[in-house]
């Protein structure tokens, strides 16, 4: 499987000045003191090898999209403005031609930082593609359907797109995944997925908020992540923010994901629903905070963590 990050932050897209280019440009500048780059491939190795990630790149600025690659036809998870950027890299199939123009949609909710992409993907204009959207709220077609009113988005849907309800607690197939699904404690409720395939697996958990540890509702996240290859998680706010002006909100905190990770014995936890108001350096500082926790708790543990930014790509 591949796992393509389109869409990262959470809540409402980032503004650019999150990316706090003077200061990169500056921080980059500062660190060349004392060296002499010779030509263009000195400067490449330079910015690749040797500036830290929140100088020589960025978290990025979409709302959540995560494409799974691995299966039989398209999957992709949220339709935030991250699947606009996706949908460039698809090109339209030919009126008439659908072939391997399946694309599923799951939605872990209905709130708009999760949708607010869908006008803007450019297969719902094409005859030749299938678009099936999944979920477990009752209104999808309805939520869709008003986003798509003419009065916000002039354009006729072409596509075959269709709606398919989901439980939770069972499993699916689909598009060569086996499909587990998980309710998530979120304002208007939110769903959790688990897609495994020839031994792999990956789980995408985000806009689920973690309150009691030892609690039941734990002990079924830990079951749900078990030994997964990969998980994407919740952990928009530190641990202060999440359990003191920002409780009930519906989102998790660096702490408890660390936590939920090390029991599940999960290999690589990616934390996701980046807040937007944080810029790249607050972010990258969130990360390695996040690492220390781990060598504090559970000293050993080989759990890989990094934090999601638009553009990343991970192969299990």
């Amino acid at each position: 499987m591949k796992v393509h990050f389109w869409g990262t932050r959470g809540s409402l897209p980032a503004a650019a000045s999150t990316l706090d280019l003077k200061r990169k440009v500056f921080g980059a500048i500062k660190s060349l003191a004392g060296r002499h780059l010779a030509g263009d491939d000195d400067v490449r190795e330079f910015l690749e090898k040797e500036l830290p990630f929140h100088l020589a790149g960025h978290y990025g600025t979409n709302t959540p999209c995560v494409e799974i690659r691995g299966g039989t036809e398209h999957v992709i998870c949220d339709a935030g403005t991250g699947i606009r950027d996706l949908s460039r890299t698809l090109g339209v199939a030919p009126d008439g031609d659908p072939g391997e123009r399946v694309f599923n949609i799951f939605l872990s909710h209905l709130h708009w930082d999760h949708i607010q992409g869908f006008p803007f993907f450019m297969p719902a204009y094409s005859e030749g593609s299938r678009i099936v959207v999944y979920g477990g709220h009752p209104d999808m077609k309805a939520a869709l359907d008003y986003q798509r009113g003419y009065s916000n988005m002039p354009l006729p849907v072409k596509a075959d797109l269709s709606f398919r309800r989901l439980e939770p607690g069972r499993q699916y197939e689909i598009a060569g995944f086996q499909v587990l699904v998980a309710s998530q404690n979120h304002p208007g409720d939110s769903y959790g997925y688990r897609f495994e395939v020839e031994g792999g697996s990956v789980v995408y958990s985000t806009d689920s908020e973690h309150l009691e540890e030892g609690s039941a509702d734990e002990r079924r996240f830990i079951e749900f992540f078990r030994n997964a290859d990969l998980v994407i998680i919740d952990a928009q706010y530190p641990l202060l923010d999440a359990f003191s002006v920002k409780e009930n909100w519906g989102h998790s905190n660096n702490i408890v994901a660390v936590e939920l990770g090390a029991k599940a014995g999960v290999r690589r936890l990616v934390l996701f629903h980046n807040e937007p108001t944080v810029d790249d350096h607050g972010l990258e500082t969130f990360l390695n905070d996040t690492r220390r926790y781990l060598e504090i708790y559970d000293p050993g543990n080989p759990m890989q963590i990094d934090l999601a930014y638009d553009g990343m790509e991970i192969e299990i």
